[in-house]
């Protein structure tokens, strides 16, 4: 099987066209309900490796990006039909008040400081986003799970920034429920 990803030049470095294509390959499984040992995590932790003239590595990441957003709306369809829409619209709720209560805290203080010597985010840079989404999740702003998901950070050491798992994590919640707003 084969997709119609962009390949960069013989000279450059792509993603590996064979893994891209058999992880695709599982995935259109997946979503087509054939594979249960298959989801939407397995997609944002996808990891491939590289060959010269591969695919372009942004292309297939924006195509990732899409098929993330595709499971979480099958999986948001999924769980009305079974719960019902009170149900988890009360859940979806629950789960965007509990990601909210972290936005409350000031700034400096969202998130566990990394340990010495440990790589970590710069806490202006996090804090900026966490900003922007108090104003999408308090005002309507508008917000795209792309904004959540390309969002940079400053690299710093230690204390001087956040530590990276517990933002990571964080923010892979967000664009969750971003992802399951119709």
């Amino acid at each position: 099987m084969s997709t119609s990803f962009e390949r960069v030049s013989r000279f450059s470095v792509g993603y590996d066209m064979r893994e891209v294509d058999d992880f695709l390959a599982r995935a259109r499984t997946a979503y087509e309900g054939r594979d249960p040992g298959f989801s939407g995590a397995d997609i944002t932790s996808a990891s491939f490796g590289t060959e010269r003239g591969g695919y372009d590595m942004r292309v297939v990441d924006e195509a990732l990006d899409r098929l993330s957003d595709a499971f979480a709306l099958q999986s948001r369809d999924d769980a009305i039909a079974e719960q019902g829409e009170d149900v988890w619209v009360a859940q979806l709720t629950e789960r965007a008040e509990t990601l909210k209560e972290r936005l409350e805290r000031p700034a400096g203080d969202r998130f566990a400081p990394a340990a010495q010597g440990e790589p970590s985010y710069d806490k202006v840079d996090v804090d900026a986003l966490c900003d922007q989404l108090v104003a999408y999740f308090t005002d309507g702003l508008p917000m795209s799970v792309d904004d959540v998901r390309r969002a940079a950070f400053r690299r710093r050491r230690g204390a001087e920034g956040y530590r990276e798992a517990v933002v990571d994590v964080y923010l892979d919640h967000v664009a969750d429920v971003m992802a399951s707003v119709p």
